[in-house]
């Protein structure tokens, strides 16, 4: 029987089932930790709750970054690369799994992890759930349990060792990252890459109405960042223009109209817009208001706007056409 190791922890014991190698890791704050996981009751059948190599994709924490189960950081800081270990874990530490289940499941369903939570801690959001959407998940949350955690350690990278996911950063390392972005987006727009250039706005993007959540609307800290969104979401809709967007382009351009009406290059895209989606009256106001509000862009709004007499010409013409050949009588009975 393999010897069992009680971790300096109340309510945990630690069963190593395949040695590790090396020294035991660093595991700073930032630190990124990568394994497999497999969770299981404390039953006679040894009930598999979740298992990572299901989904096929190990799982990744951040070090210091408030994973709603703390146990794992303790858990796993115990680990030396290509361990295996599996560890017991009384109640007052598994309170928490129903939740951070549910939302590792619905990444593998390729759904939002947080779609329909309100903005609270996880123990507030515990009180909004009727039902996690998920049985056996229900029933954990109903009778809290000891659970079994088997996890495997691939590796622990140093912050300074990987690509650091913009959710997983400061406020320094955000604001930081937010020109990188930019200017990677702009390189790819150069090489007529849109997609892969509105994917690094829009994350740019992200990183500033996150750092806004924590700032009072419209005052000094709060309007500094909106000067550098209102920029990058013009760029990711030149994208979407570019790529046939156009719902999305209506969608993210009145948005950032109803903040910045005089905004002159957003009323500028969302014409084009509108003219793509043949909201003619909506189009040639949007025109004229952008060349109003910056008359640098009246030869522009020209081109458009004679770009945009063309294509609704030719579509009366061949609507006419369609129409005409609706009601014209066809051809009379042969005779026999």
């Amino acid at each position: 029987m393999e010897e069992i190791y009680l971790l300096n922890v109340e309510g945990v014991k630690k069963k190593i089932l395949h040695g590790g190698q090396g020294e035991l890791p660093k595991f700073q704050d930032g630190s990124k930790i990568t394994f497999h996981f497999q969770t299981l009751k404390d039953d006679f059948e040894r009930t598999v709750i979740d298992d990572s190599r299901e989904a096929g994709i190990p799982m990744e924490i951040i070090v210091g970054k408030m994973f709603k189960l703390e146990i794992w950081e303790t858990l796993l800081s115990s680990m030396r690369a290509g361990e295996v270990a599996e560890f017991w874990c009384d109640a007052i530490h598994t309170g928490m799994y129903a939740l951070v289940s549910k939302g590792m499941r619905r990444i593998a369903e390729g759904r939002d992890p947080l779609e329909g939570q309100k903005h609270r801690c996880g123990m507030g959001n515990m009180f909004d759930y009727h039902s996690t959407g998920y049985a056996d998940l229900d029933e954990l949350q109903r009778t809290p349990q000891p659970l079994i955690f088997i996890m495997e350690l691939f590796r622990v990278e140093e912050p300074s060792a990987y690509k650091r996911d913009t959710w997983a950063m400061n406020k320094e390392e955000k604001l930081a990252a937010v020109p990188v972005l930019h200017s990677e987006g702009n390189r790819l727009v150069l090489r007529k890459e849109f997609r892969q250039a509105a994917e690094k706005y829009q994350e740019a993007v992200i990183c500033l109405r996150n750092l806004q959540a924590k700032e009072k609307p419209w005052e000094d800290a709060w309007l500094k960042l909106e000067n550098l969104v209102t920029p990058l979401v013009l760029n990711y809709c030149q994208c979407q223009l570019e790529l046939g967007e156009y719902y999305e382009v209506l969608e993210h351009t009145t948005e950032l109209l109803q903040k910045h009406n005089g905004n002159a290059k957003a009323h500028f895209k969302r014409a084009k817009a509108h003219a793509a989606v043949w909201n003619e009256r909506e189009a040639r106001e949007d025109f004229a208001r952008a060349a109003h509000l910056d008359p640098a862009m009246a030869a522009a709004v020209k081109k458009e706007l004679k770009l945009l007499g063309e294509r609704m010409r030719k579509k009366h013409v061949e609507e006419r056409k369609r129409y005409q050949g609706l009601f014209q009588p066809g051809p009379g009975p042969r005779a026999g």
